[in-house]
């Protein structure tokens, strides 16, 4: 019995000129930008978009706005579960870098702020969907997310991850549509103000699993908080800088993804719900297909079904019951 997968990593720029590779997930944030007549146009834009916001974040000793430049790696993760060199796509993530024009030198900034994982999508829109098809009563079963966890967990803990990224990493995605968020009086001067869910969300629990705890904070001149999914101590852990990356990369893709929420013309309340359905809010000039992408997830969970979990099926569930991460 191998206790222990083999995780490897691949690296690609991600840029005007980015081209997802066949094993990316085609629902994938930056994926979905390159897709499509207008890809170019998108990247450009979107690339833009994260600039402008980092300038206008890291505002000291910038009179110009223009000092910084966000430089984005696209890291796949791949996953040989038999030691014999097969590999499955597992996760991609998104690596930022920060070119100072001042120095000119560039500076590391955080790895994960976009998540991207077949399993999950297999978890979510199979596993979830089947367990709940003839209930009465939305439910979720007591080992939901279990094997992603572990797995995550043990890239992170793995060596080609020590080697590779010198701190933990931090997702940012977007706050839950069925929760309320009641801002609090701490404040970043970066993260901006903190905001408190009213209960745990299946995003929480699910995150909770990969060893990651979460914090939500709205940054200066946002519209609505974000939520940060980390280790250790979010506050404390990270630059300035390392932050204004995250923010500003992955504010500038939920603005793209849910204008709704993130490009809205009113700024969130001290007592907050984020609604899908609201008018009132500003598109941006980048082309999105949101059904499309809902559709596509559920036959990337078939793929994963049938391509992972099934001819691992003993493997998997022997190594999730062993392992003790």
């Amino acid at each position: 019995m191998n206790n222990t997968f083999t995780f490897s990593l691949k690296r690609v720029c991600f840029d005007e000129n980015y081209r997802p590779s066949d094993n990316t997930r085609i629902t994938t944030n930056f994926a979905n930008l390159a897709r499509g007549r207008r890809r170019q146009d998108n990247l450009r834009n979107a690339l833009q978009m994260i600039d402008n916001r980092f300038n206008a974040l890291a505002y000291w000793d910038n009179i110009s706005g223009d000092r910084y430049s966000a430089k984005l790696e696209i890291i796949s993760v791949d996953i040989d579960v038999e030691g014999n060199g097969c590999t499955f796509p597992t996760i991609e993530i998104l690596k930022t870098n920060i070119l100072d024009r001042k120095t000119n030198t560039t500076i590391e900034g955080i790895v994960g702020n976009n998540f991207s994982s077949y399993v999950r999508d297999y978890d979510f829109s199979v596993i979830l969907s089947e367990h709940n098809k003839d209930r009465d009563q939305f439910s979720i079963p007591n080992d939901f997310g279990d094997l992603h966890g572990k797995m995550f967990k043990a890239f992170v803990n793995s060596d080609v991850y020590k080697e590779s990224f010198s701190k933990l990493p931090v997702i940012c995605l977007s706050v839950s549509e069925n929760k309320t968020y009641q801002r609090t009086e701490n404040q970043h001067p970066v993260l901006g103000f903190e905001y408190q869910p009213n209960s745990a969300s299946l995003t929480e629990q699910y995150f909770q699993k990969m060893g990651l705890q979460v914090r939500y904070f709205m940054p200066p001149n946002s519209v609505a908080p974000l939520a940060f999914y980390h280790f250790g101590d979010l506050l404390n852990d990270y630059t300035n800088l390392e932050l204004i990356s995250t923010i500003s990369t992955m504010e500038t893709f939920q603005k793209i993804y849910r204008p709704e929420i993130y490009n809205a013309n009113a700024v969130a309340g001290r007592v907050y719900q984020p609604n899908l359905k609201h008018q009132d809010h500003s598109l941006t000039q980048i082309e999105y297909d949101r059904e499309e992408r809902n559709h596509l997830a559920a036959q990337q969970g078939k793929f994963v079904e049938e391509n992972f979990i099934k001819p691992y099926h003993n493997i998997l569930q022997q190594w999730s019951a062993n392992c003790a991460l």
